[in-house]
Order: C-alpha cells, then structure tokens, then sequence
C-alpha cells in the first residue's frame, strides 16, 4: 500500500511521444495526418467518439448506461495546522497547510469506518474512486485514509482544484482576520467577500462547475472500463468544510438561509450520500434524523430528503418546501396567486 500513491503522483514523469506513436496503438501524440484529427471509429452505421469511456454499451432494446455509483461521500480533511494556531497562515500559503498528528490518525480512522460501511451493504466488486482537493491537507488525508484499501480496491483518483478551501487572501493578517470574520458575521457567511479572497458565493459558483462534471462522470460511467462497470462503485469527495456545505448546497438547491443553518462537518468526518430505492443520491440513507438535523437541516430540509430517498433522477418535487410554498407564505390562500 505504501508504493500506491507513489506510483499515482510521481515525483516526476517522462514521456517519449515518439516511441508512444511507435508502439502503441491506442496512444497517439503529435500526429498531424487525416485519420488521426478525426479519430473516430463507425460502428453500425454510427460513428462513436474514440474515447473509449464514452461508448455506451449497444442493447437491442437501446443504448445501456451505466449504473450509477452507489454513494457519493464526502470527507472533510484531518486536523491541520491551521486548525490548532491560525498564526500559521501568516507564514505559511493556505494550499501548503499540512495535517498535525492528530489529523494523520483522524484520516486513517476515516478510512477505516468507510471501509466498514461499504464492506456491510458494498457487494464483493466494490470499488472507491477519489476526487481530491490539492491542498496539501486533503492531499495528506488522502493519502492516510487509503491505507485502509487494497490497490485492486482502488479505481482511481483525479485531483480537482475546483475543490480547493475557499480563498481568504494571501498570508493573512492574524488580527485583520478576526476583524474581517467578525464583518462576515454582521454581513452574511455566504455573500462576504475577503479582501483578496472569495465569498462562499463565489466558491458556489466553481463548485456548480464541478457538480456538472462529476453528473456527466456518473452519466459515462468513467470510473471503471466500459462493460466492467459495477453499481457498487463509491466516489469520494475528500475536500474542506465550506466547500463541502457549498457542494451539498448546491446539489440539493438549499438556498442562502439554509446554508448559513449548517454547521461545519469535524475534521476527518464524513457525510454519505447513497443511493436511494429510486436512484437519487440521499442523506437520510446513511444518516440518522438526528445526526442531519445536528449537521443544521431544518424539517423542510428532511423531508425533501425522504423525498430524495424514493425518487428518480430526473424528476421533481413539485410539493418541495424548500423552493416552492415557502416563499408565498404571505397569502391568505391558493386563490390569491392568480389575483396578481
């Protein structure tokens, strides 16, 4: 396990393009001739595109997607520096913040109670595949909480800076800070802005493009070969407290007030989106009522949840609290609405 990561992030890699256009046929660099800047291949009178992960399988009753993956968990970082004395910002930049002791044995819990959850309700084919913040913190926690699984047991793992902390500015004043975050209390946590840094808006805003490539992730099926695809496949998401809020938020389309209600997850914690009996990803699959409701969901929030549990991806709540009714509270009745 020790040579795992060693061998997926290489202290340094060469490539001969060369000898890669020479022996392999399914590599090609460099390449300017016809067939290569069109390299696609016809098949039954459809031409599929030549990546290979993006070939649905064919079925005589139509194209087969790929089951999806079973869960979606998320996994804030160990304990880092930063954490026990914030003075370390003032020195160090906030992506070369590593993990204390403490932080290192966090991860390696995290990993082994991820690693029990799956084994009880995983299937024998279970597999994880993990998208990665590449702060040096969630590189850290990565690297800990994946002593827990076999290299065979490892799909793979993409490291993702649109999962980086939320930016609070460059090697940040120590007393500045406690006066910016008392302004942030005043002004709102999710629209306040740091000087030369960003608002939980903005981390909104790169985590909607993160959601649309993990959803069109999930939709090909990238995570394993095509035809090798198993349902029991768990994608973890090992990133930073706000960003974590910010993804859920924006996945279940809680608004601001929601938001600020929650209350970050613990170092080395982790929160599990499995999957429902209709196929949606859902909290309440994992979690306790109890457990959700210590995290900040409010009983609008769970029950969507229960929604979430029984229905389609595709479809929508039409009774859903949370963006619908709530924000026409001040009627007298239904009929007033189309007085308007």
């Amino acid at each position: 396990m020790s040579n795992l990561f060693s061998k997926i992030y290489p202290p340094s890699i060469t490539i001969n393009h060369q000898k890669l256009q020479q022996n392999s046929s399914t590599i090609r660099c460099c390449s300017n001739s016809n067939h290569d800047e069109h390299s696609s291949t016809e098949h039954n009178g459809s031409i599929l595109n030549s990546f290979p992960e993006k070939n649905l399988v064919p079925h005589q009753h139509g194209i087969i997607k790929p089951p999806r993956p079973k869960r979606i968990i998320l996994v804030r970082h160990g304990e880092s520096e930063g954490n026990v004395d914030e003075s370390v910002y003032t020195r160090v930049a906030d992506p070369k913040v590593g993990l204390t002791e403490k932080g290192v044995i966090e991860a390696e819990g995290c990993g082994r109670k991820m690693r029990e959850m799956i084994e009880k309700n995983g299937g024998d084919d279970w597999k994880v595949y993990f998208y990665v913040s590449p702060y040096k913190r969630g590189i850290e926690t990565l690297r800990n909480l994946a002593k827990s699984f076999e290299r065979s047991r490892i799909a793979g793992v993409r490291e993702e800076p649109r999962l980086r902390e939320q930016d609070f500015g460059n090697f940040q004043d120590r007393e500045q800070m406690k006066i910016e975050k008392a302004v942030r209390a005043r002004y709102g946590r999710f629209f306040y802005r740091f000087p030369n840094g960003e608002s939980a808006a903005d981390v909104y805003d790169r985590i909607t493009g993160f959601r649309e490539t993990l959803r069109s992730d999930i939709d090909i099926g990238r995570f394993e070969p095509p035809g090798q695809q198993s349902p029991n496949m768990n994608l973890v998401i090992v990133s930073h407290g706000l960003t974590l809020r910010v993804f859920l938020m924006r996945w279940y389309k809680w608004t601001v007030e929601q938001f600020e209600g929650l209350h970050n997850m613990t170092n080395g914690g982790m929160i599990v989106m499995e999957r429902g009996y209709g196929g949606r990803y859902c909290l309440s699959m994992h979690h306790t009522k109890e457990e959700l409701q210590k995290f900040g969901m409010t009983d609008e929030m769970l029950i969507d949840q229960e929604w979430q549990k029984i229905a389609k991806p595709g479809e929508l709540n039409y009774d859903c609290l949370i963006t619908g009714p709530s924000y026409f509270t001040h009627f007298d009745d239904e009929d007033k609405i189309f007085e308007l």
